[in-house]
């Protein structure tokens, strides 16, 4: 795959210092990244960090004479597949905002006609100011995409909105730049996690599934252009960026989540666990220790995923998820004509680089038309190939 260019504008921020890690982060994962510093960025942080981390030199001087003969914001310019502003400045706003280039970062920034991407980062009344709102509002018409800012310690002592952005949500928001969007224009719901089943106030049942492949099913829709509600159970990982998420904690409350959500999503991808049997009553105090057995009388719990095959509409798909310890795919097609689903994704528990909370997973596509089988690959490769498969299979 030829490699992706990333422009990375830094600007007189006190967190330029963030920009060196997400400048390392970039290329580590496979970007060609040219980073355009501001005079007042120099004071920060040196440019020779950037041109280690990168391996490329970095620009400030528009009449760098030590560079090859040629234009070289407008080649850039060019070259650049995404412009990131990261950390930006409330002066560097005003003057994108206004088309003044006066240096080389904003001048290669108005001569590029790629995606732009601009990560605000400074103090709270600075940030609130009507002036910068007005500036923020003026460049999302344009079609710049606002990351916005998070709240906390700022480094200047006040407490509030205007620390840059967490990086992760900066770099999602490139992929989502970078990324084709065959999924553009429709709404994507994802169910992820473990429920929890209560048995008193202290004790629950539940499973072993942390949501990871929900979540990355959740980033890699939003990736390929869908609006994407997640519907996530008892999960402790981070929220993905420019994702809705729906959390609730029983499969009773998933089931009305969901069939609230899949009224309107054209895909609903059905990858939490959740349980299928719960408690007949909930104690209202701590069950105490005795002696001898205790009975613990179970009931069943809604099957969400036949209830919302039962109501689909003529267009939607549904797929579910099938974690099989034996006859994997005996097992997985005969859920997949029983519930009434589009497709069924199938792993085996017993499969090296598979199950609960590992970064990977082993899986089979299995749809009406036969069986699709995947060698090991990342979660969020994993999620590509079903949503791709999906995408195929759309009306």
């Amino acid at each position: 795959m030829e490699k992706k260019t990333v422009a990375l504008g830094v600007t007189g921020s006190i967190a330029a210092y963030k920009a060196a890690q997400l400048c390392s982060n970039l290329h580590k994962k496979g970007y060609d990244v040219h980073v355009l510093m501001t005079k007042n960025a120099t004071e920060l942080i040196a440019p020779l960090t950037f041109e280690t981390l990168s391996g490329n030199r970095v620009s400030v001087d528009t009449f760098d004479r030590n560079f090859e003969w040629n234009v070289q914001h407008v080649s850039l310019a060019k070259r650049a597949d995404v412009f990131v502003i990261a950390p930006a400045t409330a002066n560097l706003i005003a003057k994108i905002a206004g088309g003044l280039c006066d240096d080389m970062l904003t001048t290669t920034l108005l001569a590029a006609r790629c995606e732009k991407i601009v990560c605000p980062a400074m103090n709270t009344g600075m940030y609130d100011n009507p002036a910068t709102r007005h500036n923020l509002s003026v460049l999302r018409e344009r079609g710049v995409h606002i990351v916005e800012p998070a709240s906390g310690l700022l480094a200047c002592g006040d407490t509030g909105r205007g620390r840059l952005a967490e990086l992760s949500d900066i770099e999602a928001a490139i992929e989502m730049a970078l990324s084709d969007k065959p999924l553009s224009g429709r709404q994507v719901t994802v169910t992820a996690g473990g429920t929890r089943e209560p048995l008193d106030p202290v004790r629950f049942l539940s499973n072993r599934s942390t949501g990871k492949m929900g979540y990355a099913l959740a980033c890699a829709a939003r990736d390929m252009g869908a609006a994407v509600t997640l519907i996530s159970a008892n999960s402790t990982l981070p929220v993905p960026y420019a994702v809705k998420l729906c959390p609730v904690e029983t499969a009773a409350q998933m089931y009305d989540a969901v069939l609230q959500a899949a009224q309107t999503a054209d895909i609903v991808i059905k990858a939490a666990a959740p349980a299928d049997y719960r408690p007949a009553a909930c104690a209202p105090e701590k069950i105490k220790k005795s002696e001898g057995p205790l009975s613990l009388p179970l009931e069943r719990t809604a099957d969400i995923l036949s209830e919302v095959c039962r109501r689909k509409r003529p267009g939607q798909l549904v797929c579910g998820f099938s974690m099989e310890t034996e006859r994997l795919i005996e097992n997985s097609t005969e859920k997949l004509h029983k519930k009434g689903c589009d497709m069924i994704v199938a792993n085996s528990l017993r499969k090296e680089g598979a199950g609960f909370g590992t970064d990977t997973n082993v899986a089979s596509l299995i749809t009406r038309e036969g069986v699709k089988e995947l060698p090991m690959m990342s979660k969020y490769e994993l999620a590509r190939q079903i949503l791709l498969m999906l995408c195929g299979m759309l009306s």
